[in-house]
């Protein structure tokens, strides 16, 4: 087996009683991984790489719901925009520009979350308040429905910080709920390291890889 099965059950279990979606990162694993995790149960796999998601998504089963957590560029958005489920990683108006464009060339709504810089590394990638603000007077996106928030917290063992960093995210969130299309307002954040902290700050959706998958090798070429 290429998965870690009862890792994969008793996250289940721990979420069972949150509501929280399991995003189940397969970036680098091969398809016939991804494969076993579907056959128990699992409907959402996240990826980072755009060539990678392109390569994969016609030789998996075609209900999964494929979202994309990587860093997105806005050449590439139109290789995925046909079939991605969620966007996580919007940050920048220009790009969520771009996700409406492509998706108004094939007469579908994509849904899509803004990533928000709440880390203390400036590797990090994401939108500040007032640039997010700026998304929420643009008036001709009638083909992205924002559903809520995403974050990446600091790679850190100060888990006080990783806990004031995600609180941060959500109150952001409850601040501007009432821009958001979904109800409640998605949640992205929380990946193996600290996914137990974002639940507890609001999480509505982690995003485990590792836990799953075990260790990763990469390509040489990501995108």
């Amino acid at each position: 087996m290429l998965i870690n099965q009862p890792a994969f059950e008793q996250l289940k279990s721990e979420l069972a009683s949150t509501g929280t979606t399991l995003i189940a990162v397969s970036k680098t694993k091969p398809v016939e991984a991804i494969q076993e995790l579907y056959d128990l149960g699992q409907r959402d796999f996240g990826e980072n790489y755009v060539q990678e998601l392109v390569e994969k998504q016609p030789l998996l089963p075609e209900d999964i719901r494929w979202h994309f957590i990587g860093h997105l560029q806005s050449n590439k958005v139109k290789y995925i925009a046909p079939f991605v489920y969620l966007i996580h990683g919007v940050d920048s108006l220009k790009l969520l520009k771009e996700i409406n464009k492509q998706a108004a060339k094939l007469n579908r709504t994509i849904r899509v979350l803004l990533q928000v810089h709440i880390a203390t590394e400036e590797t990090k990638f994401g939108m500040d308040e007032s640039e997010l603000a700026a998304v929420f007077l643009e008036q001709d996106l009638n083909h992205v429905q924002i559903g809520g928030l995403m974050g990446m917290a600091s790679f850190t063992d100060d888990l006080e910080k990783v806990r004031q960093e995600f609180t941060t995210l959500a109150k952001l969130a409850e601040t501007y709920r009432d821009h958001f299309k979904e109800s409640p307002a998605i949640l992205s954040m929380g990946m193996s390291g600290d996914y137990k902290i974002a639940v507890e700050c609001g999480s509505t959706m982690i995003r485990i890889g590792s836990m799953l998958f075990g260790a990763r090798n990469y390509p040489q070429n990501t995108q």
